[in-house]
């Protein structure tokens, strides 16, 4: 973990969707960004071979990196922290996607250090899913309160910025596949 570190406002999740351009697409972010290491569908070797390229890529250019799972095993994998809607335990960053009230409520009781509210705009890792909105996604920052808010789901710079006053940040998938 690196306390030291502010978080960052920018955000990539990993996904299987990357193909090839997951690596170059880790090292064209901004320096001290953010990585959340995902690959669902990945057998556990190949994640964690890949988990380990990415780390290797952070800690050069100084971004932090969250494993989606639970807190031990990120600790084991050397991440500065996870991504997972459970209580934290120990130290190290917790952040969590949220996508409705009952979800935000249940993550303001752990104080996780970033919420990430989702999906703001149609996306294609929600396809079919009705996004928030501009509106919906204010009312549930309301909810989400003093929380630092990351705005997720077809998101990009561009809409981003427009938004900048009323949210930490925010992280994308398609945006950073260029």
């Amino acid at each position: 973990m690196h306390r030291s570190h502010p978080l960052p406002r920018i955000w990539l999740m990993t996904d299987e969707r990357f193909g090839d351009g997951l690596l170059p697409a880790v090292q064209r972010l901004p320096f001290k960004s953010g990585v959340i290491f995902r690959h669902y569908a990945s057998d556990e070797s190949e994640r964690q071979r890949l988990f380990r390229q990415i780390l290797r890529i952070c800690r050069k250019r100084g971004h932090l990196l969250l494993l989606a799972g639970d807190e031990r095993q990120a600790r084991l994998w050397h991440a500065d922290g996870h991504h997972q809607r459970s209580p934290r335990r120990g130290k190290s960053i917790h952040s969590a996607a949220v996508h409705n009230p009952a979800e935000i409520a249940s993550m303001k009781a752990h104080a996780p250090d970033l919420l990430f509210v989702s999906p703001v705009y149609a996306t294609n890792s929600h396809a079919g899913q009705r996004p928030l909105g501009p509106h919906g996604f204010c009312r549930l920052m309301k909810i989400g309160g003093k929380s630092n808010i990351i705005a997720l789901g077809g998101m990009s710079r561009q809409k981003a910025s427009l938004m900048s006053r009323h949210i930490h940040g925010w992280a994308a998938i398609d945006a950073f596949k260029k």
